[in-house]
This record gives structure tokens, sequence and C-alpha cells, in this order.
């Protein structure tokens, strides 16, 4: 029940009107991976958007997905937060013919507290909360181009969005701890 497919209008306009009043909410995307040496990908063929009790997976089939998803991305009023954007970044307006905005990359936040770039989920996950963050690579490889998710990615592409709002959560709070020790 904290995890909900968006894959119809009725369920795009639910999520819509949750996440619009969300200030913060975690990011990813996911897309069907190429395997041949050329093969452009069509992704992204899923976008998750988290807010701390509910995690929303649109499924990109759907018109109605793809323009409330837009219209999130595309939204400076909610501030989006994941991991590893660059990608995003470039293929969002191609794809989904939106530039994101209010979009934070939170491995520069790793790389401003000396960890250097490319500190993903899973590193991110295992510095902060000294937990290990699973991302079965069968999962991670799968066909994110399908209508309908497995159980299996349904979770694992909750998971990414999730952990990237934990993390940027529990940095603020470190950060404001660091400032009142200052005072």
């Amino acid at each position: 029940e904290s995890i909900v497919e968006v894959d119809s209008a009725k369920s795009a306009a639910r999520a819509f009107a949750e996440l619009s009043r969300e200030p913060v909410v975690g990011f990813d995307t996911e897309s069907r991976p190429t395997f041949a040496k050329g093969e452009v990908s069509s992704g992204p063929h899923i976008v998750q958007f988290a807010a701390l009790h509910r995690t929303y997976v649109f499924v990109l089939h759907d018109a109605e997905c793809r323009r409330v998803a837009r219209e999130l991305i595309g939204s400076a009023k909610v501030k989006k937060v994941g991991f590893g954007l660059d990608g995003d970044r470039r293929l969002i307006p191609i794809r989904l013919n939106v530039q994101p905005q209010a979009l934070m990359d939170l491995e520069t936040l790793f790389a401003q507290r000396g960890y250097g770039r490319g500190v993903g989920v899973k590193a991110a996950v295992a510095i902060v909360f000294k937990r290990r963050f699973s991302k079965p690579k069968s999962t991670t490889t799968s066909n994110w181009g399908r209508s309908r998710l497995s159980p299996k990615q349904l979770l694992y592409a909750a998971n990414d969005a999730y952990a990237a709002l934990r993390v940027y959560h529990a940095l603020q709070s470190e950060g404001a701890r660091h400032a009142r020790a200052a005072l």
C-alpha cells in the first residue's frame, strides 16, 4: 500500500494531488536496458516519485500518466532529489518533452563533503545509515518497458526513489546539527 503503480488517469490524479503538496520528493527513472552496441535507449519508461509515506511509480505507456509525470518533473515548486541524474537531465527533455526543474543530484552533496563524484544510492545508504542497500542485477537489467511491472520491479523502483529522499533528509538533519553546534 505504500507503493502505488501509476498506470491510469485515476491513479495519476491521486499521485499528483499528493506529490504536488510535497516540498521535496525522492526521484528516479528506469529505462529498458540496451544490450546491442550502438542501440539507443527509448526511455525513460518509468518515473518514480517518493514522499515519506508513499512512493508512486509512473508507467509511462498511458498518456495521462506521462502528462502528470511531465508536470511534476517541470514543477519548480517540488524539489526532486536523486542519484546519478545526469542521464535523466539529458533524456527527459528528449523523451518526455519537459525541462526538469528543481532537480538535485545528491552525488554533488557527497562530493562537497569530500567523498568525490560517483557516490550512488548504495554507497550513500552505507555512509549515512551504515546499512546495505540491495540492488539485484536481475531486476536492474529487467525490461522496464513492460506495460505491467512485476512486484520485484515495483519494489526496486520505489526503493531507489525512497532511499534518495531518506538520504536527503538525513543529510539536511546532519547539516542543521552542525550549524547549531557552531553557534
